[in-house]
């Protein structure tokens, strides 16, 4: 099983067992689909129903009808097996990049060591400790395994 993480159950909602999920996972409606099974803590759980309320993913749990029920749960991350989503041909997992070799001008930068999250803004983090953007990949060749990334001065 290969997990990738989705969001982070922040809080319950109501006493009939819905929860708040806290994610800034890109594809939401791939993920927090009924009938899909997340990983909370270590724990397996199918989605029953599911909504947006404010900057919260809403989810009810089979066999989940009680607060009392997942409350010790409360702060695990959340976590989908990654063949249960169904990507298009052009789209991919940030986790996907990991390993990756980037290049600037045609000049081997380093390898894509992680993806993290600074400042609210997505950012590749590269084998010489240095944060890109996001924002700045040009193209991503998987066959190839690199990344082209915009040049900018004193970057990399």
């Amino acid at each position: 099983m290969n997990l990738v993480l989705i969001g982070k159950y922040v809080k319950t909602h109501g006493i009939k067992g819905e929860i708040k999920i806290k994610s800034n996972f890109k594809y939401k409606d791939k993920v927090f689909k009924i009938g899909n099974i997340i990983k909370i803590g270590d724990k397996d759980f199918k989605i029953t129903s599911y909504r947006v309320h404010q900057e919260y993913d809403m989810v009810t749990l089979e066999g989940i009808t009680n607060i009392n029920q997942i409350l010790d749960l409360k702060g695990s991350l959340v976590y989908i097996d990654k063949s249960l989503i169904k990507l298009d041909k052009d789209e991919y997992l940030d986790t996907d990049l990991i390993g990756l070799e980037v290049y600037m001008n045609n000049t081997l930068k380093g390898k894509v060591e992680d993806i993290v999250l600074l400042n609210n803004s997505k950012k590749l983090l590269v084998v010489n400790s240095k944060y890109v953007p996001l924002e700045l990949v040009k193209e991503v060749d998987f066959k190839n395994k690199k990344i082209i990334i915009e040049e900018v001065m004193g970057l990399l």
